[in-house]
Protein backbone atom coordinates (compact mmCIF):
# COMPACT_ATOMS: atom_id res chain seq x y z
CA UNK A 1 0.00 0.00 0.00
CA UNK A 2 1.44 3.24 -0.77
CA UNK A 3 1.37 6.68 1.73
CA UNK A 4 1.31 9.51 -0.78
CA UNK A 5 0.88 12.38 1.96
CA UNK A 6 2.46 12.17 5.37
CA UNK A 7 2.54 14.98 7.99
CA UNK A 8 4.95 15.43 10.94
CA UNK A 9 3.95 17.94 13.77
CA UNK A 10 7.01 18.84 14.99
CA UNK A 11 10.85 19.30 13.57
CA UNK A 12 12.78 19.00 16.28
CA UNK A 13 15.01 15.40 16.32
CA UNK A 14 12.17 13.24 15.75
CA UNK A 15 10.13 14.87 13.34
CA UNK A 16 13.43 15.43 11.51
CA UNK A 17 14.51 12.10 11.75
CA UNK A 18 10.78 10.52 10.45
CA UNK A 19 11.02 12.89 7.40
CA UNK A 20 13.95 12.37 6.33
CA UNK A 21 13.70 8.40 6.98
CA UNK A 22 10.50 8.71 4.44
CA UNK A 23 12.27 10.17 1.59
CA UNK A 24 15.14 8.25 1.59
CA UNK A 25 13.03 5.24 1.31
CA UNK A 26 10.04 7.00 -0.91
CA UNK A 27 11.13 9.74 -2.64
CA UNK A 28 8.17 11.41 -4.35
CA UNK A 29 6.08 10.76 -0.94
CA UNK A 30 4.39 14.32 -0.13
CA UNK A 31 5.77 15.16 3.46
CA UNK A 32 5.03 18.39 5.42
CA UNK A 33 6.63 19.73 8.60
CA UNK A 34 4.69 21.76 10.94
CA UNK A 35 6.39 23.73 13.61
CA UNK A 36 5.13 25.82 16.51
CA UNK A 37 8.05 28.19 16.01
CA UNK A 38 10.93 28.79 13.33
CA UNK A 39 13.69 26.58 14.35
CA UNK A 40 13.89 23.22 12.50
CA UNK A 41 16.17 20.61 13.63
CA UNK A 42 18.01 22.60 16.03
CA UNK A 43 20.37 21.55 18.87
CA UNK A 44 18.12 22.49 22.09
CA UNK A 45 21.05 20.68 23.74
CA UNK A 46 23.75 22.74 23.23
CA UNK A 47 21.52 25.76 24.57
CA UNK A 48 24.01 25.64 27.43
CA UNK A 49 26.81 26.01 25.40
CA UNK A 50 25.42 29.18 23.55
CA UNK A 51 24.70 30.89 26.80
CA UNK A 52 28.41 29.99 28.04
CA UNK A 53 29.87 32.11 25.24
CA UNK A 54 31.97 28.80 24.02
CA UNK A 55 29.32 28.45 21.03
CA UNK A 56 29.60 32.27 19.59
CA UNK A 57 26.57 31.99 17.34
CA UNK A 58 23.31 30.50 17.53
CA UNK A 59 22.51 29.52 14.20
CA UNK A 60 25.48 26.84 14.19
CA UNK A 61 23.25 25.04 16.52
CA UNK A 62 21.28 23.84 13.76
CA UNK A 63 21.86 20.34 12.44
CA UNK A 64 20.28 21.77 9.64
CA UNK A 65 19.59 24.84 7.85
CA UNK A 66 15.65 24.95 6.48
CA UNK A 67 16.85 25.19 2.64
CA UNK A 68 18.78 21.61 3.30
CA UNK A 69 15.44 20.42 4.72
CA UNK A 70 13.90 21.98 1.92
CA UNK A 71 16.21 20.51 -0.45
CA UNK A 72 15.85 17.20 1.01
CA UNK A 73 11.91 17.38 -0.54
CA UNK A 74 10.47 18.28 2.79
CA UNK A 75 7.79 21.28 3.05
CA UNK A 76 8.38 22.95 6.04
CA UNK A 77 5.71 24.79 7.70
CA UNK A 78 6.84 27.51 10.51
CA UNK A 79 4.89 29.54 12.88
CA UNK A 80 1.80 27.31 12.96
CA UNK A 81 -0.02 25.60 16.15
CA UNK A 82 -1.83 22.63 15.49
CA UNK A 83 -4.78 23.08 17.29
CA UNK A 84 -6.81 19.49 16.40
CA UNK A 85 -6.57 16.60 14.94
CA UNK A 86 -9.13 14.87 13.61
CA UNK A 87 -8.23 11.21 13.02
CA UNK A 88 -11.64 10.15 11.24
CA UNK A 89 -11.17 12.50 8.42
CA UNK A 90 -7.40 12.54 8.43
CA UNK A 91 -6.95 15.77 8.58
CA UNK A 92 -5.04 18.46 11.50
CA UNK A 93 -5.94 22.22 12.38
CA UNK A 94 -3.51 24.93 12.70
CA UNK A 95 -3.31 27.89 12.84
CA UNK A 96 -0.72 31.11 12.13
CA UNK A 97 0.50 33.96 14.39
CA UNK A 98 -2.25 36.18 13.07
CA UNK A 99 -5.03 33.29 13.72
CA UNK A 100 -5.43 32.34 9.95
CA UNK A 101 -6.70 28.70 9.91
CA UNK A 102 -5.27 26.14 7.83
CA UNK A 103 -6.11 22.69 7.45
CA UNK A 104 -3.75 19.82 6.23
CA UNK A 105 -4.83 16.21 5.15
CA UNK A 106 -2.61 13.36 5.63
CA UNK A 107 -2.46 9.47 5.05
CA UNK A 108 -0.61 8.70 7.97
CA UNK A 109 0.31 11.52 10.52
CA UNK A 110 3.32 11.49 13.02
CA UNK A 111 3.68 13.24 16.01
CA UNK A 112 6.77 14.32 17.54
CA UNK A 113 5.62 17.64 20.14
CA UNK A 114 8.52 16.59 22.29
CA UNK A 115 7.88 17.97 26.18
CA UNK A 116 7.54 20.77 28.02
CA UNK A 117 9.42 22.00 31.66
CA UNK A 118 8.05 20.87 34.24
CA UNK A 119 6.77 24.12 36.05
CA UNK A 120 6.60 23.74 40.02
CA UNK A 121 3.90 24.78 41.43
CA UNK A 122 5.37 27.80 43.87
CA UNK A 123 4.24 31.49 43.68
CA UNK A 124 7.33 33.35 42.06
CA UNK A 125 7.77 31.31 39.41
CA UNK A 126 6.32 34.02 36.50
CA UNK A 127 8.70 36.98 37.99
CA UNK A 128 10.40 38.95 35.51
CA UNK A 129 13.97 37.64 35.67
CA UNK A 130 12.83 33.66 36.47
CA UNK A 131 13.65 31.33 33.01
CA UNK A 132 12.99 28.01 32.13
CA UNK A 133 15.29 26.67 29.23
CA UNK A 134 13.52 24.21 26.83
CA UNK A 135 12.91 25.57 23.54
CA UNK A 136 15.59 28.00 21.45
CA UNK A 137 13.01 31.04 22.03
CA UNK A 138 14.19 30.25 26.03
CA UNK A 139 17.41 30.47 25.27
CA UNK A 140 17.21 33.76 23.25
CA UNK A 141 15.84 35.35 26.49
CA UNK A 142 17.66 34.14 28.78
CA UNK A 143 20.63 35.55 26.59
CA UNK A 144 19.05 39.16 26.13
CA UNK A 145 18.42 39.03 30.05
CA UNK A 146 22.52 38.36 30.35
CA UNK A 147 23.50 40.80 27.87
CA UNK A 148 21.42 43.89 28.46
CA UNK A 149 20.76 43.72 31.82
CA UNK A 150 24.37 41.94 32.94
CA UNK A 151 23.22 39.77 35.88
CA UNK A 152 26.38 39.18 38.85
CA UNK A 153 24.78 36.16 40.19
CA UNK A 154 21.93 33.07 39.36
CA UNK A 155 20.44 30.89 41.50
CA UNK A 156 19.60 27.62 39.07
CA UNK A 157 16.88 25.62 40.45
CA UNK A 158 17.22 21.71 40.29
CA UNK A 159 20.50 20.16 39.98
CA UNK A 160 20.43 17.49 37.06
CA UNK A 161 21.87 17.79 33.61
CA UNK A 162 20.38 20.88 32.54
CA UNK A 163 21.26 22.29 36.05
CA UNK A 164 24.38 20.71 35.91
CA UNK A 165 25.63 22.14 32.39
CA UNK A 166 24.48 25.72 32.99
CA UNK A 167 25.99 26.02 36.64
CA UNK A 168 28.99 25.54 34.71
CA UNK A 169 27.65 27.80 31.21
CA UNK A 170 26.82 30.87 34.12
CA UNK A 171 30.54 30.34 35.95
CA UNK A 172 32.05 30.87 32.78
CA UNK A 173 30.04 33.79 32.07
CA UNK A 174 31.66 35.56 35.34
CA UNK A 175 28.45 35.29 37.55
CA UNK A 176 28.17 33.61 40.51
CA UNK A 177 26.48 30.46 40.90
CA UNK A 178 23.97 29.10 43.21
CA UNK A 179 22.98 25.39 42.67
CA UNK A 180 19.57 24.57 45.11
CA UNK A 181 18.30 20.88 44.87
CA UNK A 182 16.01 19.45 46.63
CA UNK A 183 17.20 15.98 46.59
CA UNK A 184 20.49 15.02 49.06
CA UNK A 185 22.98 15.22 46.34
CA UNK A 186 23.46 16.15 42.73
CA UNK A 187 23.06 14.71 39.45
CA UNK A 188 20.22 11.92 41.38
CA UNK A 189 20.35 9.78 37.72
CA UNK A 190 23.69 9.08 39.63
CA UNK A 191 24.66 6.66 42.63
CA UNK A 192 24.58 9.61 45.43
CA UNK A 193 28.88 8.59 46.11
CA UNK A 194 29.14 9.37 42.42
CA UNK A 195 26.97 12.58 42.38
CA UNK A 196 29.35 13.54 45.50
CA UNK A 197 32.33 13.40 43.15
CA UNK A 198 30.13 15.96 41.05
CA UNK A 199 29.90 18.48 44.05
CA UNK A 200 33.17 18.52 44.17
CA UNK A 201 34.02 19.77 41.15
CA UNK A 202 31.55 22.49 41.05
CA UNK A 203 32.20 23.33 44.93
CA UNK A 204 35.98 23.51 43.45
CA UNK A 205 34.86 25.84 40.60
CA UNK A 206 33.27 28.69 42.97
CA UNK A 207 29.36 27.11 43.10
CA UNK A 208 27.82 27.00 46.01
CA UNK A 209 25.38 23.81 46.41
CA UNK A 210 22.28 23.29 48.70
CA UNK A 211 20.83 20.23 48.91
CA UNK A 212 17.83 18.80 50.68
CA UNK A 213 16.30 22.02 49.80
CA UNK A 214 12.41 22.86 48.95
CA UNK A 215 11.68 25.67 47.52
CA UNK A 216 8.41 27.23 48.38
CA UNK A 217 8.16 30.69 46.51
CA UNK A 218 10.46 33.21 44.83
CA UNK A 219 10.42 36.51 45.78
CA UNK A 220 11.55 39.76 44.15
CA UNK A 221 12.49 42.91 46.47
CA UNK A 222 14.62 46.00 45.45
CA UNK A 223 15.44 44.49 42.47
CA UNK A 224 16.53 40.96 43.39
CA UNK A 225 15.26 37.72 43.63
CA UNK A 226 15.20 35.47 46.69
CA UNK A 227 14.25 31.69 46.05
CA UNK A 228 12.83 30.72 49.68
CA UNK A 229 12.72 27.71 51.42
CA UNK A 230 11.09 27.38 54.98
CA UNK A 231 14.53 28.71 56.44
CA UNK A 232 16.45 29.99 54.35
CA UNK A 233 16.78 32.14 51.24
CA UNK A 234 18.79 32.43 48.62
CA UNK A 235 19.34 35.51 46.36
CA UNK A 236 20.53 36.52 43.24
CA UNK A 237 19.60 38.76 40.45
CA UNK A 238 18.46 36.04 38.14
CA UNK A 239 16.74 32.09 38.71
CA UNK A 240 16.70 29.62 36.37
CA UNK A 241 14.44 26.89 36.92
CA UNK A 242 15.43 23.56 35.80
CA UNK A 243 13.21 20.96 37.37
CA UNK A 244 13.05 18.24 34.83
CA UNK A 245 10.61 18.02 31.79
CA UNK A 246 6.95 16.51 30.56
CA UNK A 247 5.95 14.97 27.54
CA UNK A 248 3.49 17.92 25.79
CA UNK A 249 0.81 15.37 24.98
CA UNK A 250 -2.26 17.72 25.13
CA UNK A 251 -2.96 17.67 21.59
CA UNK A 252 -2.63 13.98 21.29
CA UNK A 253 -4.84 13.57 24.15
CA UNK A 254 -7.44 15.63 22.73
CA UNK A 255 -7.81 13.60 19.40
CA UNK A 256 -8.50 10.13 21.57
CA UNK A 257 -4.64 9.43 21.50
CA UNK A 258 -3.87 7.22 24.51
CA UNK A 259 -1.20 8.42 27.29
CA UNK A 260 0.60 5.80 29.72
CA UNK A 261 4.07 6.30 31.34
CA UNK A 262 4.32 9.53 32.92
CA UNK A 263 1.67 10.72 30.66
CA UNK A 264 3.55 9.97 27.40
CA UNK A 265 2.39 8.84 24.23
CA UNK A 266 1.65 4.80 24.11
CA UNK A 267 3.36 3.69 21.03
CA UNK A 268 4.38 0.16 20.24
CA UNK A 269 7.61 -1.04 18.88
CA UNK A 270 6.71 0.19 15.53
CA UNK A 271 5.57 3.56 17.05
CA UNK A 272 2.51 3.20 16.10
CA UNK A 273 -0.38 4.87 18.66
CA UNK A 274 -3.89 3.27 19.46
CA UNK A 275 -4.95 5.02 16.21
CA UNK A 276 -4.41 3.36 12.94
CA UNK A 277 -1.97 5.32 10.73
CA UNK A 278 -0.92 7.74 13.51
CA UNK A 279 2.60 7.24 14.85
CA UNK A 280 4.25 9.43 17.73
CA UNK A 281 8.36 9.17 18.47
CA UNK A 282 10.66 11.68 21.11
CA UNK A 283 10.76 13.25 24.03
CA UNK A 284 6.63 12.96 23.52
CA UNK A 285 6.26 9.24 23.47
CA UNK A 286 6.73 5.75 25.69
CA UNK A 287 10.30 4.32 25.18
CA UNK A 288 10.72 0.79 24.92
CA UNK A 289 13.60 -0.80 27.31
CA UNK A 290 15.96 -3.24 26.35
CA UNK A 291 16.45 -4.81 29.59
CA UNK A 292 13.19 -4.14 31.20
CA UNK A 293 11.30 -5.39 28.17
CA UNK A 294 8.24 -3.08 28.62
CA UNK A 295 7.68 1.01 28.45
CA UNK A 296 9.07 3.61 30.29
CA UNK A 297 9.46 7.26 29.45
CA UNK A 298 13.39 8.33 29.09
CA UNK A 299 13.74 11.87 27.69
CA UNK A 300 16.93 11.92 25.01
CA UNK A 301 18.12 12.69 22.08
CA UNK A 302 19.60 10.17 20.77
CA UNK A 303 16.18 8.06 22.02
CA UNK A 304 14.33 10.86 19.93
CA UNK A 305 16.31 10.47 16.97
CA UNK A 306 16.36 6.76 16.82
CA UNK A 307 12.41 6.59 17.32
CA UNK A 308 11.65 9.13 15.04
CA UNK A 309 13.68 6.84 12.19
CA UNK A 310 11.47 3.92 13.06
CA UNK A 311 8.35 5.86 12.95
CA UNK A 312 9.15 7.42 9.34
CA UNK A 313 10.40 4.41 8.11
CA UNK A 314 6.63 2.52 8.91
CA UNK A 315 4.42 5.57 8.12
CA UNK A 316 6.35 4.91 4.54
CA UNK A 317 5.24 1.57 4.70
CA UNK A 318 8.10 -0.13 5.91
CA UNK A 319 7.84 -2.66 9.02
CA UNK A 320 10.66 -2.16 11.66
CA UNK A 321 10.76 -1.82 15.25
CA UNK A 322 12.74 0.19 18.21
CA UNK A 323 14.70 -2.08 19.70
CA UNK A 324 15.01 -0.40 22.84
CA UNK A 325 17.06 2.23 24.91
CA UNK A 326 19.03 1.46 27.94
CA UNK A 327 19.04 5.43 29.21
CA UNK A 328 22.81 5.92 27.74
CA UNK A 329 23.57 9.18 28.72
CA UNK A 330 26.58 11.50 29.47
CA UNK A 331 27.40 15.14 30.66
CA UNK A 332 30.03 17.79 31.31
CA UNK A 333 30.35 19.37 34.35
CA UNK A 334 33.90 21.68 34.26
CA UNK A 335 36.48 19.34 34.02
CA UNK A 336 34.38 16.33 35.06
CA UNK A 337 32.35 13.92 32.74
CA UNK A 338 29.73 11.92 34.16
CA UNK A 339 28.20 8.79 31.79
CA UNK A 340 25.73 5.94 32.41
CA UNK A 341 24.15 2.96 30.83
CA UNK A 342 21.86 0.15 32.11
CA UNK A 343 20.55 0.57 35.47
CA UNK A 344 21.92 1.60 39.32
CA UNK A 345 21.67 -0.72 41.91
CA UNK A 346 18.84 0.72 43.48
CA UNK A 347 16.41 0.82 40.09
CA UNK A 348 17.71 -2.88 39.10
CA UNK A 349 16.48 -4.03 42.76
CA UNK A 350 13.12 -2.36 41.92
CA UNK A 351 12.42 -4.52 38.60
CA UNK A 352 13.17 -7.96 40.27
CA UNK A 353 16.92 -8.15 39.71
CA UNK A 354 19.41 -9.47 42.11
CA UNK A 355 22.09 -6.70 41.77
CA UNK A 356 25.27 -6.08 43.16
CA UNK A 357 27.27 -2.70 42.63
CA UNK A 358 31.27 -2.65 42.69
CA UNK A 359 33.32 0.38 42.79
CA UNK A 360 36.70 0.47 41.51
CA UNK A 361 39.34 3.58 40.38
CA UNK A 362 41.66 2.87 37.93
CA UNK A 363 43.61 5.18 35.36
CA UNK A 364 42.45 6.22 31.87
CA UNK A 365 45.72 4.66 30.15
CA UNK A 366 49.29 3.36 31.31
CA UNK A 367 50.49 5.55 34.42
CA UNK A 368 54.08 5.03 33.35
CA UNK A 369 52.38 7.70 30.18
CA UNK A 370 52.25 11.14 31.11
CA UNK A 371 48.64 12.85 31.95
CA UNK A 372 47.26 9.43 33.40
CA UNK A 373 43.60 10.56 35.27
CA UNK A 374 41.61 8.51 37.54
CA UNK A 375 38.28 7.09 36.67
CA UNK A 376 36.15 6.35 38.84
CA UNK A 377 33.84 3.36 37.71
CA UNK A 378 30.74 1.79 39.40
CA UNK A 379 29.48 -1.78 37.40
CA UNK A 380 26.50 -3.42 38.23
CA UNK A 381 25.71 -7.29 37.33
CA UNK A 382 22.67 -9.58 38.22
CA UNK A 383 24.17 -12.04 40.87
CA UNK A 384 22.34 -14.95 39.75
CA UNK A 385 22.58 -14.75 36.44
CA UNK A 386 25.82 -12.82 36.11
CA UNK A 387 24.14 -10.56 33.47
CA UNK A 388 25.93 -7.01 32.69
CA UNK A 389 23.14 -4.56 34.13
CA UNK A 390 24.68 -1.16 34.02
CA UNK A 391 27.80 0.98 34.48
CA UNK A 392 28.48 4.51 35.47
CA UNK A 393 31.72 6.45 34.81
CA UNK A 394 33.42 9.65 36.23
CA UNK A 395 36.52 10.91 34.92
CA UNK A 396 38.24 13.82 33.47
CA UNK A 397 37.10 15.49 30.22
CA UNK A 398 39.40 13.78 27.45
CA UNK A 399 39.57 10.31 29.48
CA UNK A 400 36.97 9.10 26.76
CA UNK A 401 34.80 8.01 29.30
CA UNK A 402 31.90 8.76 26.69
CA UNK A 403 32.79 6.24 24.56
CA UNK A 404 33.74 3.29 27.14
CA UNK A 405 30.27 3.74 28.40
CA UNK A 406 28.95 3.02 24.74
CA UNK A 407 30.83 -0.21 24.76
CA UNK A 408 29.12 -1.07 27.74
CA UNK A 409 25.76 -0.16 26.47
CA UNK A 410 26.46 -2.34 23.22
CA UNK A 411 27.45 -4.90 25.34
CA UNK A 412 24.15 -4.70 27.39
CA UNK A 413 22.06 -4.37 24.10
CA UNK A 414 23.49 -7.54 23.15
CA UNK A 415 22.32 -9.18 26.49
CA UNK A 416 26.02 -10.34 27.82
CA UNK A 417 27.26 -11.57 30.98
CA UNK A 418 30.06 -9.39 33.12
CA UNK A 419 32.42 -11.92 32.21
CA UNK A 420 32.29 -11.50 28.58
CA UNK A 421 33.28 -7.97 28.83
CA UNK A 422 36.74 -9.31 29.15
CA UNK A 423 36.06 -11.02 25.34
CA UNK A 424 35.67 -7.85 24.12
CA UNK A 425 38.76 -7.21 21.54
CA UNK A 426 39.14 -3.44 23.14
CA UNK A 427 42.14 -1.29 21.80
CA UNK A 428 45.06 -0.48 23.31
CA UNK A 429 47.80 1.90 23.22
CA UNK A 430 49.90 3.08 26.01
CA UNK A 431 48.99 6.60 25.71
CA UNK A 432 45.40 5.70 25.34
CA UNK A 433 44.07 2.68 27.71
CA UNK A 434 45.87 -0.54 29.24
CA UNK A 435 45.87 -4.04 27.59
CA UNK A 436 43.12 -4.60 30.12
CA UNK A 437 40.72 -1.52 29.44
CA UNK A 438 39.05 0.24 32.25
CA UNK A 439 35.81 -0.95 31.99
CA UNK A 440 37.00 -4.68 31.21
CA UNK A 441 38.89 -4.30 34.80
CA UNK A 442 35.91 -2.94 36.58
CA UNK A 443 34.67 -6.40 35.14
CA UNK A 444 37.47 -8.57 36.64
CA UNK A 445 36.56 -6.54 39.86
CA UNK A 446 32.83 -7.43 39.92
CA UNK A 447 33.95 -10.98 39.41
CA UNK A 448 36.21 -11.31 42.01
CA UNK A 449 33.35 -9.76 44.40
CA UNK A 450 31.05 -11.94 43.38
CA UNK A 451 32.88 -14.98 43.99
CA UNK A 452 33.19 -13.86 47.75
CA UNK A 453 29.73 -13.12 47.98
CA UNK A 454 29.01 -16.02 46.83
CA UNK A 455 31.37 -18.09 49.35
CA UNK A 456 29.74 -16.44 51.89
Amino acid sequence: MSFRKIVIIGGSDAGISAGLRVKELIRDTEVTMILADQYPNFSICGLPFYLSDEVSDWKTLAHRPVGEIENEGIRVVTQHHVRSIVPDQKHIVAADSADHIRTFSYDRLVISTGARSLVPDFPGKDLPGVFFLRWMTDGFAFHEYLTTRRPASIVIIGAGYIGMEMADAMTRRGLDVSVVEFAPAVLTTFDQGLGGIVRTELENHGVRVFTGFSVKQIESSGGKLSVCSDTDAITADMVLVATGSRPETRLAQSAGIAVGVKGAICVNQRMETNITDIYAAGDCAETYHRLLDKNTYLPLGTTAHKQGRIAGENAAGGNRKYTGTLGTQSVKIFNLVAVRTGLKNDEALKEGFSPLSVDMDTWDHKFYYPHAEKLHIRITGDKKTSKLLGMQIIGSYGTEVSKRIDTVAAAIHHGITVEALNDLDLSYTPPLSSPWDPVQMSAQAWIRTSRVSHAD
